[in-house]
């Protein structure tokens, strides 16, 4: 009989992802964040997959108050650690949550989530659905994910999960009558592989409004 590993558990893929270097990220925001986000008025914020803190400790040098989730412990370390480094570690709140799973408690004026895409399970549009739930009336929704893998890359490495622009909105179903999309587009940028070949991958961004 032929033995069939199980599949690995999310938490645990995360904290082999995290704890095989000692910093993974580059500790800036995300581009996507820092253009649809500099013009809004500070409130409350969630910060989905925060990984090691860059977007939440952005968010609180500008006035917001921050819960950043995050599956795995050692990222919510480092986060904490870049965060009181930063002198904003009293404006985040640091929550680990399996999205998908439990989800943060309360409403908010921003939410984000920023490459939520994964090799080992994730209901992705589960946790959107649930993000947009979170926002509070006049808050935003702000999401970015992977268009496409690099142009450099012959064979991916799993099985991913990239929606086109309409379709998540179709995905996720926000009624008209109180949902604006103020933004949706495709980003080009730049991507090198590791053996330095250079290429280019696109992205997708939405921002939402709730009226």
């Amino acid at each position: 009989m032929t033995h069939t590993p199980a599949p690995e558990q999310p938490a645990d893929f995360w904290e082999g992802f995290y704890r095989k270097d000692d910093r993974v990220w580059s500790g800036r925001p995300n581009p996507s964040l820092v253009r649809e986000a500099d013009e809004l008025t500070p409130g409350t914020a969630l910060d989905l997959g925060c990984g090691e803190g860059a977007d939440a400790v952005w968010l609180a040098a500008r006035g917001w108050r921050v819960t950043a989730v995050d599956i795995a412990d050692t990222a919510l370390e480092r986060a904490a650690r870049h965060a009181a480094d930063a002198g904003v570690g009293e404006r985040i709140a640091w929550e680990r949550h399996e999205l998908g799973h439990t989800f943060p408690d309360g409403t908010f004026d921003l939410v984000c989530a920023h490459y939520l895409q994964s090799p080992v399970d994730l209901d992705l549009y589960g946790i959107l659905r649930r993000a947009a739930a979170a926002v509070a009336p006049g808050g935003t929704l702000l999401i970015t994910l992977h268009g496409t893998w690099p142009t450099w890359m012959a064979e991916p490495p799993f099985h991913g999960e990239f929606p086109t622009l309409d379709g998540l909105l179709a995905e996720l179903a926000l009624p008209d009558e109180t949902w604006t999309v103020v933004t949706a587009r495709a980003d080009r940028k730049p991507s090198t592989s590791p053996e330095g070949v250079e290429g280019h991958r696109e992205d997708n961004v939405w921002r939402l409004r709730r009226t």
